[in-house]
């Protein structure tokens, strides 16, 4: 169930919290493949689960970036957003890749509210960190610090 925010003042408040945990998502090859088809990124231990078999990881793993970009899937889990005007990503300040993340695993996302900043306007800048853990596994295959901006009623 995600963390409700009302207003600037709820993220200030909220600082330093945890924000839960998403659905698991199965990473499948198809996914795999049209992230590969709208990057232009067909590297074989992406796309050729023949040839990635006897590669480095035993089959086909995730795009690095395949993976970040699912934070954006997470945060809606994580975070609902009501009595809300506008919001924009800005970016993010820290991004790494601890550990691949097969074809066929299941991920989810954990977050935690790192710091929030009032801007002019009714608005707040937060720093979520989303944690996209791997099923089973020890190390998580993307931590990313995310940037928005929200601007309330």
């Amino acid at each position: 169930m995600p963390t409700i925010f009302r207003s600037m003042a709820d993220f200030l408040d909220r600082q330093g919290q945890p924000l839960g945990a998403t659905d698991w998502l199965t990473v499948e090859q198809s996914r795999v493949n049209l992230f590969a088809e709208a990057t232009g990124d067909q590297q074989w231990i992406h796309v050729n689960p023949e040839r990635a078999k006897v590669g480095p990881f035993g089959g086909c793993i995730a795009h690095g970036y395949l993976t970040l970009s699912l934070v954006n899937f997470f945060l809606p889990q994580l975070v609902l957003l009501e009595q809300l005007a506008m919001g924009v990503n800005y970016g993010c300040d820290k991004v790494r890749f601890p550990a691949p993340v097969p074809v066929g695993a299941r991920i989810r996302g954990v977050g935690e509210l790192l710091r929030a900043e009032a801007l002019p306007g009714n608005g707040v800048q937060s720093v979520v960190r989303v944690t996209v853990e791997i099923e089973g596994q020890p190390k998580p295959g993307c931590v990313a610090d995310t940037i928005s901006r929200y601007f309330f009623i």
